[in-house]
């Protein structure tokens, strides 16, 4: 098959690039804005991977990118929400806008099937329980919203078009090659770096803030699963558990063995409350379950970053 991979230079994108290129021909796209050139290393010498550097905001590139794909994993984004939050029209052109160019590049190039890169910001703090793809959404940053707008465009390109389209709702993901660089970057790799450099980790808040954390390659076998279905629609990506931010500093600890009292700072604009999903329409869907523990998924995390990134 040949699989496009928008962002696959990016953290998740460059994880599923790779296990696509196994048996598959696989084409990436990545502005490098965000994603790295050092994440496709073990790529480079594929015949089978083409790498184009561009962006999603490029209609004429991805129709003439797309000609003959048999699918495409939209990943690329600006996938920040204190970024979108001082930065909302550029958020808006490649989340929104840049989701829009490529089902209508994937409609021209008559590409049967798109699988995309949604997000669980779209719930906001409904104080509902587990979250479920039925519930009214409650956007609350730039990010969220502009990730919204992309799934209802998904919807309507299926229904007008024929296109299949399945939009992954991403809760917290975590793994290898997550850029801990960024003022903007997420919890998992910061709180591991600043660790391993002797420093507290700092929190945004009191710390009881919640997640449902999810390995990378867990969210790397739920794509793939979803485009070998006949699945379409929304869909929760998560581990189905939730632990505070307390509780995860404190696990980092333990696993790298080095101990050091959180920094709290003020809460950011924007950010969640408290997140848990359910899972079981993804279930039912393509038989997705999380395969990989915290704690084990935790220990992969730090290993890579110990071992420099390789």
């Amino acid at each position: 098959m040949r699989y496009i991979v928008t962002g696959g230079a990016g953290f998740i994108g460059s994880s599923l690039a790779e296990y696509l290129a196994r048996d598959h021909e696989v084409v990436i796209i990545d502005d490098l804005s965000s994603g790295r050139r050092e994440n496709l290393t073990s790529l480079v010498d594929n015949p089978g991977v083409t790498f184009i550097e561009g962006s999603v905001t490029d209609f004429d590139l991805l129709l003439e990118a797309f000609q003959g794909a048999d699918g495409i994993f939209h990943q690329a984004a600006i996938a920040s929400v204190p970024r979108s939050v001082e930065m909302p029209r550029e958020a808006n052109a490649t989340n929104a806008g840049g989701t829009v160019n490529v089902l209508w590049a994937a409609k021209e190039c008559n590409v049967p099937a798109v699988v995309a890169a949604s997000t669980s910001a779209i719930y906001g703090d409904d104080p509902t329980f587990p979250k479920r793809e039925m519930m009214a959404p409650t956007p609350l940053s730039p990010y969220a919203v502009s990730k919204l707008a992309g799934e209802y465009y998904g919807k309507v390109f299926s229904d007008l078009y024929g296109i299949r389209t399945v939009f992954l709702r991403y809760f917290n993901v975590f793994g290898p090659r997550q850029d801990p660089g960024s003022e903007y970057a997420a919890v998992i790799p910061k709180f591991i770096t600043r660790l391993l450099d002797d420093k507290p980790p700092i929190i945004y808040g009191d710390g009881e803030q919640t997640r449902d954390f999810i390995f990378v390659g867990d969210v790397v076998r739920a794509n793939i699963l979803a485009m070998e279905s006949s699945a379409s629609g929304i869909f929760n990506v998560a581990g189905g558990r939730r632990i505070n931010l307390n509780e995860l500093a404190s696990i980092l600890s333990e696993i790298t063995g080095i101990h050091r009292r959180p920094l709290y700072e003020p809460p950011r604009p924007g950010d969640v409350r408290d997140s848990l999903a359910d899972i079981t329409m993804a279930s039912d869907a393509f038989g997705f379950s999380p395969a990989c523990a915290l704690d084990e998924g935790l220990s992969k995390t730090v290993a890579w970053f110990r071992d420099g990134g390789d």
